[in-house]
């Protein structure tokens, strides 16, 4: 009895000793593999959503700080009239005059563009910058640079303040000639709902001082009416 016991131990695990001890193996390094994959997509999950909200925080510095920017230096003269254009807007498109970081142009003053586009997901928030010289802007130097994409709605708004220190209703155009809007706002929604922008409201450093007598306008310089926030 005491050799037949002595066999059975040289002859080492069984099959289904083996069988068993290479399950419960596959199913630790199963379960081992499954939590790093979950534990990288969700790292990855967070650097995409933190990527997502610095490029929206550099945008938005970036236009509060070109459209905030804003020069009082016409780009368009009305010859029966002699006044210019300093800012024009609607709800798509916004265009004004203002100075360009040095690592983008040469120096003086540039006509910007920020434009909503139609895109392949959405809209596009578009900017572009032509230099701006005595006779006109000159022609692009650089290619339309698309800075938001996915964009389901959104646009431009534009608010003056009345003769009577009061703020007007926000519009969605800005034709006025001689002036500049004192406050412009940039409402985004995008496709993606993890992506939130929040409404960018800039004010034009110059643009109270060049709104006039501080009269509401619209159209083309036309005042509003004071149930709009203007003068009748």
């Amino acid at each position: 009895m005491k050799a037949s016991a002595h066999r059975r131990q040289a002859a080492g695990f069984t099959l289904i000793e083996v069988v068993v001890a290479l399950s419960l193996l596959a199913f630790g390094l199963a379960l081992t593999f499954g939590t790093l994959r979950g534990a990288s997509r969700a790292t990855e999950r967070a650097d995409a959503t933190a990527a997502r909200s610095e490029r929206l925080r550099a945008v938005q510095g970036f236009v509060r700080t070109q459209a905030g920017g804003a020069l009082p230096i016409a780009y368009e003269i009305d010859p029966a009239t002699g006044e210019g254009r300093y800012v024009r807007g609607d709800a798509q498109r916004l265009e004004f005059v203002a100075a360009m970081p040095g690592y983008l142009s040469r120096g003086g003053p540039y006509l910007q563009t920020l434009e909503l586009r139609p895109g392949r997901e959405g809209k596009q928030l578009v900017f572009s910058f032509r230099l701006l010289t005595p006779d006109g802007p000159l022609d692009a130097e650089r290619e339309p640079k698309v800075l938001l994409d996915g964009i389901a709605d959104g646009g431009f708004e534009f608010r003056t303040i009345n003769d009577q220190g009061s703020a007007g209703d926000w519009r969605s155009d800005w034709q006025a000639r001689g002036q500049m809007p004192p406050l412009m706002r940039l409402k985004l929604r995008f496709n993606d709902s993890r992506e939130q922008w929040p409404d960018l409201v800039v004010a034009l450093r110059l643009g109270a001082a060049f709104t006039g007598t501080g009269v509401v306008v619209g159209g083309e310089g036309q005042p509003v009416p004071s149930s709009l926030g203007g003068k009748e």
